[in-house]
């Protein structure tokens, strides 16, 4: 008998040690990410996170397993409970609350530091006004397969009101071009319905505003008519080439350069109103983005015309000395490629003390730029003043001035609140909450 416990007992003994090995090991290098994330200012997620109620985990990782970013080590485990130990790679897919068999997991935006905006929708996307739909990044979910996402369950809502097919008046007008919109028009010509789409700029939405070969990001995406898209990482202009591939393939009508003015609230629907037409509708889906108006900096001499608020070509600020302000991805990309072209000299300013809200393989790109002295960074700095030849910056050392042909401003945009609450749509700061 006791020869038998042995036989069997031993390698069970064994798995379950190496077993509780690897679990502690693992937990260790969890410890590790959070500490450094911690040490690092790197504690901010850009938006839409999860909180893990540690009440309710028992551990069982499901959440870090499913997790598309789990190589980045976004959720771990520690002392037997999830954690978000590296919560500046957290970029909202949303896959652990799915996962998580205890339903211990709640997305929430925004935290107790840094609030966001988000209009008030429900399941189906629909606003507190009835008829008006939001889908995408104006929601506070920017990943490309979410905004798909989101403008098609918009659309099959909108499907199913009462009304469509009225003479003289469109069942939908979509605003905006980007992933929500093109997405919303494929899912409007698949269900038969009269509808416009309208875009104040050129087809792609904030991806056309990208800098020339920025690196995007997304997943893949089931898109109505033409199917499956499948690249998970790809270049602006390969995007840019894929949207307007779809909407040729599909048939679909775009009315660039089209900004709207105002949507007035009818007995019947409303009247979306633009600079040169007016638009009788049902319903109305807003997939206009979050960037908004640029934020600006608000200090003297930001009226000049060397200042802007993104970057197209890098090439044009050869032989130049630019300040780009921003700790964003868009702020470190624009500083990254500028400080490649010839002859440039390349200061980036930042407020904070690290770059919390931007990707790893741009910060990394900017420690190299720096170390190279191709890059000079500045951290905990403000603009005092844009001079013609000159730009004051204030850094915790001293009050300083550096040469300046151009500044690139980019600070992220100013939601449109004034819009959204103008039609009468709810808006909600949101501090750590669903």
């Amino acid at each position: 008998m006791t020869a038998i416990m042995w036989l069997y007992g031993l390698p069970l003994l064994v798995i379950f040690l190496v077993y509780f090995w690897k679990r502690s090991s693992t937990q260790r290098q969890n410890r590790r990410v959070f500490e450094q994330a911690v040490n690092t200012g790197m504690t901010e997620p850009a938006s839409l996170h999860p909180v893990v109620d540690h009440a309710v985990c028992l551990g069982c990782a499901s959440c870090v397993k499913a997790c598309p970013e789990r190589e980045k080590n976004v959720l771990g485990v520690i002392h037997g409970k999830a954690h978000l130990v590296n919560p500046s790679h957290c970029i909202g897919h949303g896959a652990c609350k799915k996962a998580c068999p205890f339903n211990a997991i709640e997305l929430v935006f925004g935290s107790e530091k840094r609030g966001v905006d988000i209009p008030q929708v429900d399941e189906a996307f629909q606003t507190n006004v009835p008829g008006i739909f939001i889908a995408g990044e104006l929601g506070g979910m920017g990943l490309i397969r979410n905004a798909v996402s989101q403008g098609v369950q918009a659309v099959d809502a909108i499907s199913a009101l009462d009304g469509l097919g009225r003479e003289g008046r469109h069942d939908l007008v979509i605003i905006g071009a980007g992933p929500a919109g093109i997405a919303a028009s494929l899912a409007a010509k698949s269900n038969k319905l009269d509808f416009v789409t309208l875009e104040q700029d050129t087809l792609g939405g904030t991806v056309s505003h990208y800098p020339r070969g920025k690196i995007v990001m997304t997943a893949p995406a089931l898109l109505p008519i033409v199917g499956k898209m499948h690249f998970r990482e790809t270049t602006k202009e390969a995007l840019m080439e894929f949207w307007e591939g779809i909407v040729s393939k599909a048939g679909l009508q775009v009315s660039e350069r089209e900004r709207v003015e105002s949507i007035q609230v009818e007995d019947d629907g409303f009247t979306v109103a633009t600079a040169n037409n007016s638009y009788k509708t049902l319903a109305v889906l807003l997939a206009i983005g979050r960037r908004g108006t640029p934020r600006k900096l608000g200090v003297p001499g930001e009226e000049q015309t060397k200042v802007v608020y993104r970057l197209i070509d890098p090439e044009q600020y050869q032989h130049q000395h630019v300040l780009v302000v921003g700790g964003g991805d868009s702020a470190l990309e624009a500083a990254i490629s500028i400080a490649e072209e010839p002859g440039t000299t390349v200061t980036l300013s930042y407020r904070s003390e690290a770059f919390s809200r931007a990707k790893e393989k741009n910060r990394n790109k900017v420690a190299d730029a720096e170390k190279q002295g191709r890059l000079n960074v500045l951290m905990q700095s403000n603009v005092k003043h844009i001079n013609t030849e000159q730009v004051t910056i204030q850094t915790p050392e001293d009050l300083i001035n550096i040469d300046n042909d151009a500044v690139i401003v980019c600070a992220g945009g100013i939601l449109p609140t004034a819009f959204l609450k103008n039609i009468g749509i709810q808006v909600e700061t949101k501090y750590g909450t669903a």
